[in-house]
Parts: structure tokens; C-alpha cells; sequence
């Protein structure tokens, strides 16, 4: 007998097929059926007549990992649960919090602090990814969870944060690490090589690394090393890797931010008359141009059995850490030295003079050439404070850096210098075109959330501190809401299949992001007609409305949108 009956819904199954009105029974953690059924006695419904019953959304590109350890991640990540995630792909950008130790162990504790602003000494019990895990299932988890080993952690207790290649000997220690965590659950490998310490790697690297994954099955996953003009080569070296070891790749929040060379001043105020215009009416103004044709090449090589894969966010809004913006020499030798620099007005000036005379050329290799200098190619009013730490300086999140400055009477990169030192290096930044989700660079979107290839993301990093990217409260009733139900740019079984099955085939989930008999039973049953985010950047932390209920292997984790007491039915998805 059945424990749960969602009955009379419209069952959007993952697959991407039309919807049928069914009824959906739940034994135990999995699916039973999916059919008519007569009421059970002592059996739980639940009436769905008018609502969608569609598989729990999977999120393949999350940081809830940086959380998910500590006695009061439910309430921090309550949230995700919240608008339908069941299950997220964590330890992405390079970046997790395992593997720990080693001879850098001081440099990963810096890094790491850098991101969570917590004492990670005392935080972190563990040192292997297997120990991470088990400390995780040992406290128990809100929701599901795949590790990926990441590549940043990899570099740094093989190499310290040197900005170069890496030797043959450093790279077979990062090998013997990975293997050892694919050993211990990991579900691939992820790298994030717009940043430090990623960026210094090479090609080379990689594609040995890529080989430890192919004897394992491990997906491979990017960050890549540029998302501005050299997206193209970008691309491509993250399909030289899956090709040359036949490994799945994943490519991770796509966009395209242009580089318009001394032409950038002027086009900035261009677009920004044009976003002000766009508060009243469309302009058919195409911005996703380059990410098309990258789309298109995609599909080509998987003609040709190259196993690749994209991810993208519905937003222009990204996040990262405030030393992101700064040149990849400034990053050596941990947190100490960086504050150090950013202390020092001489160091100060050289910084700033390769972030103002910085090119975009590939590989990236050179002292002023990376990728991710985004002052230069966006303008200095393209940060705004994300979170601090401290109280003092509590009032400059959600300011631009440029406000912030003219407030203090300084040039930017003197208020964002002060500020790293005041917080001693954790800063983490929103960075965006130009107005937060502004009607005019939206446009840049659209290619990624209409291909058929293409999962959604969210790409959140939540600390329990600091005003939050509005994603991690309502990611997907945006992306149902606004671009599948009231902009019609894709069907609604495209749109639950690019949250659901396709990301799950994506990583090789076993038994999930489908409705299926014998599946797993993570389950979303949401009212098309309400869903609604009920939040923006300026007020991030709304609780969505329309997401009724969540199931989490056959638990029932969300009742009319509110998450129940103790309610922690999560596990981890090992390889």
C-alpha cells in the first residue's frame, strides 16, 4: 500500500514529453506507480487538480557544500528547499571544503576563510573528501547532495598558489588526490580557471587530470577560463579535455560579456541610456550573439560523440570574491601577503596599472592578461558589495563600489583595497553589465535559457551572513514564471526538463531527476498559475510563492510552502 497519493496533477515527468493528469503514488522513498488510483484508507493524498507534479529540481551548480557541514545549515539553506531543489552539485569553481591538510594546509585555510568568513580551524574536522561526507551524513543533510573534488584545493596543497605551470611530480600528487577522492564518493572533478589558483594552470594539466576521470567515470567540470572575447578558446579547451579522454564535461554558468577595447567607455554610457529606456519599452536589441554560436558549435561535436554539457543562471547578476578583480600576481603566497599589498600605496599603483593597461589575449599567461579583469572591461561600477563581516561596514552591502568610493573621497581601487584590509580579505561582490536584471542586457539570457542543451543553475553561495544573491530564494519560480510561462521563450516541459532530468543525466544521477516508476521519489508539485519569486536583488530574501509541496526521497519536506520541523531526508549521491 501506498504511504502517499498526489492525486489528479499534471504530471511533467523530466523527460521533456507533454503533460498528462495522473495520479502519483509514493511507498516508502520511491515511486511506486504513476496511474489512476482509488483512495487507499490510511493512505496520505494530496490533491493536485490544477497543479504541475514534476520531479524535485536539480540544481548542478551550487556552493551549498560551503555550508551544508555546519549544526545550522537547515536554516541557512532552508531557502533552496524552499523553491524546489531536492538535490544540488556542490564543490564547483574549484572550490570546496575538501579536501584539507597537507603541507599548504595554511594556504587552504586562507582561501577558504577568504569565502566563508569563519575560523576554518575550527570549523573543519576532517581532512580527506571522505571524511567530509561522512561527517555530513553523520549530522545529516537537508537535501541531496554531489561532491565534486575540487581542482583549486588540488593545486594548492600540491603547489601553494605559484603563478605557473605546474611540474610533472605536482601533478601526479593532484592525480593521487583526485583518485582518492573519487575513491571516497567524489562525482568528478571541478575547476574554476578564471580564478586563483586555477588560472595558472595549463591545457596539459587538465588532460592529465581528465585521465584519472576516465578510469573512474567522472565528469569533468569548468568554470572557464574566460567568459569575454576569448570565450571561444575557452570552450575549446574544456573540449579538448572531455575528447581527448572521452570523459563528460560540463560547462558552467555560460554568459558573454564583450570586451569593447577603448570603445568601452563610450558604449557603457551608450547601454546605459538604453537600459534606462528599457524600463518603458523592449528594445530588439540582440545580445547573446556569441553564446548562439557557441551553442551551435556544442551541438556539432555532440553529433560527433563528444560528451558535453552546459549549465547557465537566469540572471546578469554574478558573484565571486572581491580578489577576483585584482591581477593573478597579487594572489601569491596566501591571505597575509595579499593584505600586505593591498596595505602597501606602491603595490597599490602597479596593481592598478595592470588592471587599467590589462589585455584579453589567450592563453592568459601574461602579468596583466587575465580574463577577469572585469574593472577594465566593465567599468568600476560594475561591483557592488555582496557581504562583509564586520558591523562597521555592514552599511556598504548592496552599494557599488564606485558609491562607496565618491562616499570616502577615494579613487575605487583605493576603497576596495581599505575594505579587504578592514575585513581582512572576505568580501564577496555582486558584478553585473550594468543595472541588476535590467531589461536591456536580459537579453544576453536568452540563448542559454531556450537551448534544449542547457540546464538551470543557480550557482548559489549563501554563508548565513552578508545580502544574498536573490537565486538562492528563487531561482526557479523566476525561471517558470517569467521566461517559461509569462515570456513564452520555451515550452513548460523544456523548462522542467532543463531544471530536472536533463542536469541528473547531465551527472549520471542514478534513479533521479525524473518521475519514474522505481525512481526515487524527489518530488515537486508546484501551481503554474502563482509561482512567482517574490524577490530582487534589492530584496532578496522573499519566500517564493506556488511551490505547494516538496518531496525528498519519498519525506515530505515542504507543505504549502513552508518547510516542516526536522525535516532532514538528504543524502549523498556518491559516484
Amino acid at each position: 500500500m501506498p504511504d502517499i497519493i498526489i492525486k489528479n496533477g499534471t504530471v511533467v515527468d523530466g523527460t521533456g514529453a507533454p503533460g498528462f493528469v495522473a495520479d502519483v503514488a509514493i511507498t516508502g522513498d520511491k515511486i511506486e506507480a504513476i496511474g489512476k488510483f482509488e483512495k487507499v484508507n490510511g493512505c496520505k493524498t494530496i490533491d493536485a487538480t490544477g497543479k504541475i507534479v514534476c520531479p524535485g529540481i536539480v540544481d548542478p551548480h551550487s556552493h551549498a557544500d560551503m555550508t551544508i557541514f555546519r549544526e545550522d545549515h537547515r536554516d541557512i539553506l532552508a531557502p533552496l528547499v524552499k523553491q524546489g531543489i531536492t538535490t544540488f552539485i556542490g564543490g564547483n569553481c574549484g572550490m570546496s571544503m575538501a579536501p584539507y591538510g597537507g603541507e599548504n594546509q595554511n594556504l587552504i585555510r586562507d582561501y577558504l576563510a577568504a569565502f566563508t568568513g569563519m575560523d576554518i580551524e575550527a570549523a573543519v574536522k576532517w581532512n580527506s573528501t571522505g571524511e567530509f561526507i561522512s561527517h555530513i551524513e553523520k549530522n545529516g543533510m537537508l537535501l541531496n547532495m554531489g561532491l565534486l573534488a575540487p581542482h583549486g584545493l588540488l593545486r594548492i596543497d600540491a603547489m601553494g598558489m605559484d603563478t605557473r605551470s605546474a611540474t610533472d611530480a605536482e601533478v601526479g600528487k593532484m592525480s593521487r588526490t583526485l583518485e582518492k577522492s573519487l575513491e571516497e564518493g567524489a562525482i568528478g572533478l571541478s575547476t574554476g580557471l578564471q580564478y586563483m589558483p586555477g588560472l595558472q594552470s595549463d591545457t596539459r594539466e587538465l588532460v592529465a587530470l581528465g585521465k584519472v576521470l576516465s578510469k573512474y567515470d567522472g565528469i569533468f567540470t569548468s568554470h572557464l577560463r574566460s567568459y569575454m572575447n576569448t570565450l571561444p578558446e575557452a570552450v575549446d579547451e574544456v573540449v579538448e579535455v572531455a575528447r581527448t579522454n572521452d570523459i563528460r564535461a560540463q560547462i558552467s554558468h555560460i554568459f558573454w560579456v564583450p570586451d569593447m577595447g577603448w570603445f568601452g567607455g563610450v558604449f557603457r554610457m551608450f547601454a546605459g541610456a538604453l537600459i534606462k529606456m528599457s524600463k518603458y519599452w523592449s528594445l530588439p536589441i540582440p545580445l547573446d550573439g556569441e553564446e548562439g554560436k557557441q551553442f551551435k558549435k556544442l551541438d556539432k561535436l555532440r553529433e560527433q560523440g563528444v560528451k558535453i554539457s552546459v549549465d547557465a543562471m537566469p540572471t546578469t547578476t554574478g558573484f565571486t570574491h572581491l580578489f577576483a578583480f585584482f591581477p593573478p600576481w597579487a594572489l601569491t603566497g596566501g591571505k597575509e601577503e595579499i593584505i600586505k599589498r593591498c596595505k602597501d600605496p606602491e603595490t597599490r599603483k602597479e596593481m592598478l596599472y595592470d588592471i587599467t593597461h590589462g589585455k584579453l589575449i589567450w592563453p592568459h599567461t601574461g602579468k596583466n592578461t587575465w580574463s577577469l579583469n572585469l574593472f577594465k572591461i566593465m567599468g568600476w561600477g560594475c561591483a557592488r558589495i555582496m557581504a562583509v563581516v564586520s558591523e562597521k561596514n555592514k552599511r556598504y552591502e548592496g552599494m557599488q563600489l564606485v558609491t562607496i568610493a565618491r562616499e570616502q573621497g577615494k579613487h575605487p581601487f583605493d576603497a576596495a583595497c581599505d575594505l579587504l584590509v578592514e575585513e581582512d580579505g572576505c568580501v564577496l561582490v555582486f558584478e553585473s553589465m550594468g543595472e541588476p536584471e535590467d531589461r536591456f542586457t536580459e537579453r544576453s539570457l536568452f540563448a542559454a535559457l531556450k537551448d534544449p542543451n542547457v540546464s538551470i543553475s543557480t550557482d548559489t553561495i549563501l554563508m548565513g551572513f552578508g545580502k544574498p544573491s536573490y537565486l538562492f530564494h528563487g531561482c526557479y519560480p523566476k525561471f517558470i514564471s517569467r521566461y517559461v510561462r509569462d515570456m513564452k521563450l520555451l515550452p513548460l516541459e523544456l523548462g522542467v526538463r532543463k531544471m530536472t532530468g536533463l542536469a541528473a543525466e547531465h551527472f549520471q544521477l542514478k534513479d533521479r531527476g525524473l518521475l519514474k516508476e522505481k525512481w526515487f521519489a524527489d518530488v515537486l508539485v508546484m501551481d503554474l498559475n502563482t509561482i512567482a519569486p517574490n524577490c530582487s536583488f534589492v530584496n532578496p530574501t522573499g519566500n517564493p510563492s506556488g511551490v505547494e509541496h516538496v518531496f525528498i526521497n519519498g519525506c515530505h519536506t515542504v507543505k504549502d510552502g513552508e518547510l516542516l520541523p526536522d525535516a532532514m531526508p538528504g543524502r549523498t549521491l556518491k559516484r
